[in-house]
């Protein structure tokens, strides 16, 4: 974990300022270091969706030694086994999809802290400096793990209220496909209504002085979503960048013949 790059991104974002970051999808950890050359302020690695296993995750944690580019992980599901795989391996916070309730924030948090705050078992791994350095990491980690909850449906988005006053979460995400297809408009990125109740759940965690995040679909939908208030924003993902510069080849190609 690097302490001093979750300083950083936590004083960025209490300066109101925007923290940029890449979604990560694919195996190879040279996107990671791209990331990290650009100077990114975070990287999220989806080991929720897609291939990657805990190999791919840590290499993909490995690109970020010495940088200030902290690297969260997505795990798959609320789990504690996986939330305290992903921090041993050397995670600087963990991000958890489809929260609704305050029960599971709690626990959440809970699986991310050490006792007697949680419920995480100590470790010899890459976090520690391979039990090196237990006494130093254990001692600064409760306070400096991120946990951030992925709210993509109606149903967390309505629990909002409550859920902003979970202690030990700063920082919420936006998934806004999910949240459509909660709302009854699978396949869509906001369907009908889905923006407005976004923008509602953002204002209320702004408003408890929290922060929130979500991806970018374009240039555009960067600074739109800037202006609403979200501030760690994502620029795209990994496979996004890549597939949107082959189709625009593609289509000067197309054009040309």
């Amino acid at each position: 974990m690097k302490f001093a790059a979750l300083d950083k991104f936590r004083e960025k974002l209490k300066r109101n300022e925007p923290a940029y970051g890449l979604w990560v999808t694919l195996e190879s950890a040279s996107i990671t270091e791209m990331a990290v050359t650009l100077g990114l302020d975070w990287v999220v690695i989806d080991a929720e969706h897609g291939h990657l296993d805990l190999h791919d995750v840590q290499e993909h944690l490995r690109a970020t030694v010495r940088s200030d580019t902290i690297a969260l992980v997505r795990v798959a599901e609320l789990n504690i086994g996986l939330i305290k795989r992903a921090l041993d391996i050397g995670a600087d916070g963990v991000v958890i999809p489809w929260v609704e309730t305050v029960e599971q924030l709690t626990d959440a948090v809970s699986f991310s802290r050490y006792p007697p705050e949680g419920k995480r078992g100590i470790g010899g791994e890459r976090a520690t400096g391979w039990g090196q350095g237990i006494a130093e990491y254990v001692a600064q980690a409760n306070d400096k793990i991120l946990v951030v909850p992925i709210i993509e449906s109606v149903r967390g988005a309505d629990n909002i209220q409550d859920l902003v006053k979970v202690p030990g979460v700063e920082t919420f995400f936006f998934g806004p496909a999910d949240f459509s297809s909660s709302a009854g408009h699978a396949g869509q990125w906001e369907g009908p209504g889905v923006a407005e109740q976004i923008q509602a759940a953002n204002n209320v965690i702004r408003a408890a002085g929290k922060h929130s995040g979500v991806i970018a679909t374009s240039a555009e939908n960067l600074e739109a979503r800037r202006k609403q208030g979200f501030r760690m924003l994502g620029l795209g993902s990994d496979s996004s960048f890549l597939l949107n510069g082959m189709r625009q080849m593609k289509e000067v190609a197309e054009q040309a013949s």
